[in-house]
């Protein structure tokens, strides 16, 4: 029976692959309106499969003897590895999967259907996550049971489940916000052309007396005449009042910035990367460092690649106000993110690939840099990873799941480095990933 369902889901692929091009536009029409009813469908699919794989995982565990306080470890990153998201993301979607299935039956049913997204589910479920079982199920009938959700927008739908919690539990409500002021907090995000978005979370007041002090200092700016856009007077006037600074001014800051020798000294034009933020251009990063040598003193870390494989070998320890030793090599050598594939979250910690109880060499070879999250999976059960050695590749880690699914991730290839391979070598990689 699975193979004959897997077999149907590939066919179906496999048509959508083929999709004719020579359709009138009222077909084209109709064939959105199809496959976006198939993406909701298959959706809710995903997410009755995962609450069956947890619970099929969990049993496996308690069978062979997990304490109970870890039974459920390392289910998510499965659903992350299938999916191809993050970990973070795939436990949030295990989640809303447990609350549609067991909680939201109607909600489930209108995905089943193809008229909600998974993306509208979310939006009830987080909605509703401060009320009780009896005022959720309400929610549900109301807004779901004869599809009036299916004929709303994100922020109409946002709204009305709003509104019902409010009139089911008003004090429930309260005290969810009340909550959530504790839960303020600063993010940073990289954003295209070398830019970073700075995310603050804040309780309502703040944030728009945060705003409102921002946009009068703009309006003002404005009106004597200062040239810079609304948008920019109000950025440059919150890096000035955060750091008291002006925006003019170069920070001293300490900043990761890997770049090639050549693209160093300007005769080439490989990308270089900021760690936190990601690859810059060239020019960029040489300009960035002529800037900060004029306010202050430039400290370069040298690292030594093999021109073969990209294989970064070593790094010098000449460098001030920066961490030393293996651990910082191999942060550097991953370029900051997360080896578990499509993972991408910080490196938090140095993890051995051959756990060092069992014998495993606190070595660069045996290292690599994972968050905290999926360093903590490595010790869950059925969780295995193992170096894979060849001359042609840079450090290459297998992980395989409790049931039997293997991964790969090579370390990223360093700036400037360009990958060569003869036929021979191109046929190994292919075989072989």
């Amino acid at each position: 029976m699975f193979d004959s369902l897997v077999e149907k889901v590939q066919a179906a692929r496999s048509a959508l692959a083929a999709c004719p091009i020579d359709l009138r536009d009222a077909e084209r029409v109709d064939l959105l309106r199809e496959l976006e009813d198939l993406k909701c469908a298959a959706s809710a699919a995903q997410a009755v499969t995962a609450v069956e794989l947890e619970a099929s995982q969990r049993a496996t565990q308690v069978a062979a003897g997990v304490r109970p306080s870890r039974v459920g470890e390392g289910i998510a990153e499965q659903i992350a590895l299938a999916r191809r998201e993050s970990p973070h993301k795939a436990a949030r979607l295990l989640g809303l999967g447990k609350v549609l299935t067991r909680e939201m039956p109607h909600t489930l049913r209108l995905m089943q259907e193809g008229r909600l997204s998974e993306w509208r589910a979310t939006i009830l479920a987080r909605e509703t996550a401060c009320l009780s079982l009896e005022h959720r199920a309400e929610v549900d009938t109301r807004l779901c049971a004869n599809g009036e959700a299916a004929t709303m927008s994100d922020q109409g739908l946002t709204r009305a489940a709003r509104k019902l919690a409010c009139e089911l539990d008003p004090a429930g409500v309260a005290e969810r916000a009340r909550r959530a002021e504790a839960e303020r907090h600063v993010s940073l995000r990289p954003a295209p052309d070398t830019m970073c978005w700075i995310r603050v979370l804040l309780p309502v007041k703040q944030a728009v007396w945060v705003y409102a002090v921002l946009l009068t200092i703009a309006k003002t700016a404005r009106a004597q005449g200062d040239p810079r856009s609304q948008g920019q007077l109000m950025a440059d006037a919150l890096v000035e009042r955060v750091t008291g600074a002006s925006t003019e001014a170069a920070p001293k800051v300490e900043l990761k910035l890997v770049m090639s020798d050549t693209s160093f000294f300007g005769t080439s034009e490989d990308a270089a990367h900021v760690e936190g933020y990601g690859p810059v251009p060239a020019p960029w990063a040489r300009a960035f460092v002529k800037d900060a040598a004029t306010h202050a003193r430039v400290w370069v870390r040298r690292l030594y690649v093999l021109p073969s494989t990209g294989q970064l070998v070593a790094m010098d320890s000449r460098a001030r106000c920066a961490p030393a030793g293996l651990a910082d090599f191999v942060a550097t050598r991953d370029l900051g993110l997360c080896r578990t594939p499509w993972c991408g979250a910080p490196v938090r910690e140095t993890d051995h690939v051959e756990a060092y109880e069992d014998g495993g060499a606190t070595a660069a070879d045996n290292l690599q840099g994972l968050c905290r999250r999926c360093n903590l999976v490595k010790q869950a059960l059925g969780w295995r990873a193992t170096q894979v050695f060849s001359r042609w590749w840079r450090h290459t880690v297998e992980t395989t799941t409790p049931t039997g699914h293997r991964y790969r991730s090579r370390a990223p290839a360093p700036p400037g480095h360009v990958e060569v391979y003869t036929y021979g070598e191109r046929l190994e990689l292919e075989l072989t990933a």
